[in-house]
Order: C-alpha cells, then sequence, then structure tokens
C-alpha cells in the first residue's frame, strides 16, 4: 500500500506479542508499550531533515546536528496517552496536544469532544499518535482537524493497522503516511481489530 510503512525492527516485534497476550496485566501493559514506542520514534522519524550547526568539545570547534523542523505529538484520546512517554523520551522538547475522539458503537463513527493544540502548526512534523488505526475514522478525522490548524507534514503513527482503516486515511489524506507495528487481519462485526490486542485503551488504563 502507498505510504505506508511497516516498522518491523526485532524488538518492537517482541514487545507487540507481550501486548497481543492476554495474560499481560496492565501495569506491564504500559511499561512495554512506553518501551516500544520510544523504538517506534526512531523509525517513524529516520528520514528527517537536520541542520547543520557548530558546537564546542571541551577540545576543540566541530560541526554538529540538530533538527530542522519541531516536533509535535497529538495523541488521540484517550489511548494515545499510551505512546506519549516513549515518544517524549526521544524527544523531550517536543510539543504536545491533544484530540478527543471516540467511536459511536452502533455507527462507528467518530465523535468529537475535545481539540487543543499548539499553535505554529505550519512549520512542524506533527505526529498523530493512536494504537489502533482500525475503521479510519477517528485517525481520519483527527487529521482533518490539524489540517485545518494549518498543519501541512503529518505522519500518522499506531501499533496495529486494518486495511480498511488504512483505505479510509488513504482516501481522504493522500499525503499523509501510516507507520504501524503490524498490518493485520481485519475488522470483526464490532469494529475490532484481528487478530488485534483488545481494547488498547482499556488494557493501559486498566478498565476493561
Amino acid at each position: 500500500m502507498k505510504n505506508l510503512r511497516i516498522i518491523d525492527h526485532p524488538l518492537v516485534k517482541r514487545d507487540l506479542t507481550i501486548l497481543r497476550d492476554v495474560q499481560t496485566p496492565s501495569y506491564v501493559f504500559r511499561s512495554v508499550l512506553r518501551r516500544m514506542a520510544a523504538l517506534m520514534a526512531y523509525e517513524v522519524t529516520r528520514d528527517l531533515p537536520l541542520k547543520n550547526v557548530m558546537v564546542k568539545t571541551p577540545l576543540e570547534n566541530t560541526n554538529g546536528s540538530i533538527m530542522e523542523h519541531s516536533i509535535v505529538l497529538v495523541p488521540i484520546l484517550r489511548a494515545g496517552l499510551g505512546l506519549v512517554g516513549g515518544f517524549v523520551e526521544v524527544f523531550p522538547e517536543a510539543r504536545v496536544g491533544h484530540i478527543g475522539l471516540y467511536r459511536d458503537e452502533k455507527t462507528l463513527r467518530p465523535v468529537d469532544y475535545y481539540f487543543k493544540v499548539p499553535r505554529d502548526l505550519k512549520r512542524a512534523v506533527v505526529l498523530v499518535l493512536d494504537p489502533m488505526l482500525a475503521t479510519g475514522g477517528s485517525g481520519a478525522e483527527a487529521i482533518t482537524f490539524l489540517k485545518k490548524k494549518g498543519a501541512r507534514n503529518i505522519r500518522f503513527v499506531s501499533l496495529l493497522a486494518a486495511p480498511e482503516g488504512i483505505k479510509v486515511v488513504q482516501k481522504r489524506h493522500a499525503d499523509v503516511v501510516i507507520y504501524t507495528c503490524s498490518l493485520e487481519r481485519g475488522l470483526n462485526s464490532k469494529g475490532y481489530i484481528l487478530p488485534g490486542l483488545g481494547d488498547a485503551g482499556d488494557r493501559i488504563f486498566g478498565t476493561d
């Protein structure tokens, strides 16, 4: 699929196996997810441009590099919060916005209830964080909101992605690259990813 990147690092595969396991308790789930998010951050930003700078070492001056663009993290509440910690460890200078969306269980369509993001998104690399790209409605809607606020360089980051959700996001936002750790088989009748890992929010916060 166009603009789809699969993160297949061995350590990511190892951690994803732990997250899938129904026996994994929420406190382990949270810890592993944070570690996995940090690993994902490296892959998601591998091709970002750098700017050359001069730095003074204890011995002499030398050339160095800094990020050319600022990073903005935008988790989709509430499950997206589980990815923020790992990304912030890699990008401590990142600004963080929040988008509140939930899926209507009958229509499977997204319903928004909160939107707060930093200013000046036009020059930033915006990473939308959501563990599950299922029907794609919430992800596509979140990207639409961000574009209306001026975001131009958006990447969507998920643990798992269903083909149905990928098609929806790509149809509405062909310019957005989707990063995921696994292309799943599909969705069940309730819109849950198969084989999946259950409800990511419930497993993160222990509310299942």
